[in-house]
Parts: C-alpha cells; structure tokens; sequence
C-alpha cells in the first residue's frame, strides 16, 4: 500500500432529492483535490438510462460503478456491499463517494457501511453523509416528500444548492425550515458551479447510524416513479424466414429540432413531472439532458455514442408516482410525447 494513503478509505454519500444537483457538486469537486487523488464513485440511477455516469466518466473520477433499475438503500443493499469491496480490491482508492438516488434516505445505507466497518476491521469506513437542497424547489415538495424531510433531518452536512435562483426572503424561509427540521447541522450555501471546498465535506468521521435505525424512519418511502421515453427505430428484416444479421438493416434517426425539445420541456408541469433526464441528438451530435423543475441543461456527450444509433431520444422521466400512475396519463406527460414522438414504456 501507498504509504501516502491513509489507513482505511473513506466513504461519503450525497444524499438529496430529483434534481437538487448532486453529480454537479460531485464533480466540481474533482478540480480542487490533489491530481494524484483517486476518487471513485458508486452511483444509484433510475432506470437503465446512465445519464450522470456518462457526465462522471467524462471527468477525473479513477472510475465509476453504477447500480441501476432500483433503490441502493433498501433493495440493492447486498448490492452495494458487494460493489464497495470490489472498488476497494480492484482500485484501493483515497475515497469513495457514494450517490444515492433522488428518493433515497440513507439510514440503512449508513447502517451497512458499519456493518462494513466492522467486518472490513475499519478498512472501509463511513466519512459523511451530505444532503443537497435545491433551494428553489424545496419548499414546494418538502410537503408532499417525507423522504426529502428525512434527508435533511439526517445528515452530518447540509448543502444548499441553486441559491442564487432565490431572493434573500425565500432563503430566509428555507433556512427556517431546514433548521426545524433539523438545527444542529451546519448549513453551507455552495459557490455557484465552484460547488465547495472539499475540505468542509471530508474529514468528518460520521457517527449517524452507527449503531441502529430510528424506529420512526425504517421505512423506505418510494415516492418515485418512472417512466423510459424512446424515439427511434428497431431493425427491420427482409427476410423473415432467416433471422440472420444480413436480412436485417437498421434506420439511422434524425436530429431533434432544438425549438421542438424546448417547447416541450417547458410543457411539462413540475407538480407532476421532477426530472427528464437522458440522451438526444442534436445538430448531429448526441447530447446530454437534464431538466429538473423547469430548468435544464444540455453538455455535448464525448467518446462512444454507438448506443444512440438508432434513436433520437432515450429519456427517463420522474415524477409524483400517483400523478405518473394514472390512467390514462396526465396530460402534460402526453403532450410533451407527442411533441418529441416518444413511446413511452
């Protein structure tokens, strides 16, 4: 072992709800550490549209481990501890951190991390668990949200993200709130896409969880649900006697009109819908989307994108999930299909 490195790897999880800009914090992080510093992320996405990995695999991260289609909190538990041995055997980094999914709460997560503590003789330890709040949109689902309750009731740090799309009086409101819902633990405003200094998040050594559960919050609340949206075409044969790769052929999509995408993600109705997030093609190229309560950002996608030559869109949509479970489906969500001629599945 590099005598350099400290004698256990540290584990920190950002928890926070859809679209409150954890992976954004994650990264801006990477620019401040030393260049030698390896960091490897474990990241928890709805769906099987790896959106925020695609974005971390384009930055300095040692690696990226993805678990997919489920909640890593409850469900994918073995999961996760099988993933954390295998990142600390194949890569021995300086840190890991951990991203949950939007509706996670971390409680049984930072339970089995010291299980893992104590099986791994401290050799993997948890460091934090850090919220991030989207202070735009907070005060708006905190009512609706016992797990966006619970993540800020429950952490060791608390992040307020997106502030500078607030007044001063709707952030005094926030901080109000966040210190009913939990008043001990420091609340730190982040710097715009600077994110913050990671030596406020590292080096906390969390006692959360150690050594159980509250009674009052072992259960998972899954508030999510989503749906996967698709344009494109699959192969076509010619031959339909002989299945063979020669009698078929595949349609290359064309691009999304810019105006086209735009005008439908600003039909879309954010009591109901929280986050889009996935691929497009645009202006020949394939894109990177994230929408989340009415904003959006579009970063071009580097390397392979062999996996979008037949589509124009892949997205996964998240919202409400008895809004989302309707039939048919709300209005908003159907209109915004029809105008990008989606199917949804």
């Amino acid at each position: 072992m590099d005598s350099r490195q400290p004698p256990h790897i540290p584990i920190t999880v950002f928890t926070g709800f859809l679209g409150a800009g954890k992976t954004s914090i994650i990264l801006s992080l990477l620019p401040q550490l030393p260049k030698d510093y390896k960091v490897v992320l474990l990241k928890n996405e709805f769906g099987d549209v790896q959106v925020d990995s695609q974005l971390a695999k384009q930055s300095s991260l040692t690696a990226v481990s993805e678990i997919l289609n489920g909640c890593m909190c409850c469900v994918l538990v073995g999961q996760m501890e099988t993933a954390l041995r295998e990142i600390r055997d194949k890569y021995r980094p300086d840190r890991i951190i951990i991203e949950c999914s939007g509706s996670a709460f971390p409680a049984t997560l930072a339970f089995q991390i010291h299980e893992l503590e104590r099986q791994t003789h401290n050799d993997l330890r948890l460091d934090a668990i850090v919220t991030v709040i989207d202070a735009e949109n907070f005060t708006g689902y905190e009512d609706t949200s016992p797990t966006a309750k619970m993540q800020a009731s429950y952490s060791d740090i608390i992040l307020i993200n997106k502030h500078e799309h607030v007044d001063e009086h709707a952030l005094d409101i926030l901080i109000d709130n966040l210190n009913t819902l939990n008043l001990d633990t420091p609340k730190i405003k982040c710097n715009g896409r600077n994110g913050v200094d990671p030596n406020i998040l590292f080096g906390i050594d969390s006692k959360l969880f150690r050594d159980s559960i509250p009674q009052d919050i072992k259960d998972h609340h899954d508030e999510v649900k989503t749906l996967t949206a698709y344009r494109g075409f699959p192969p076509t044969c010619h031959n339909h006697e002989h299945h063979d790769r020669e009698s078929c052929t595949t349609h290359t999509e064309v691009d999304v009109d810019k105006d086209v995408l735009a005008g439908a993600l600003a039909s879309l109705n954010k009591e109901s819908v929280w986050r889009v997030k996935g691929f497009v093609r645009l202006e020949s190229a394939i894109w990177i989307l994230n929408w989340a309560f009415g904003r959006y950002d579009l970063t071009l996608l580097k390397g392979d994108t062999s996996f979008m030559h037949d589509a124009s869109i892949r997205f996964t949509i998240m919202g409400d999930k008895y809004e989302l479970n309707r039939k048919p489906i709300p209005v908003a969500v159907k209109k915004f299909c029809a105008e990008l001629q989606v199917q949804v599945m």
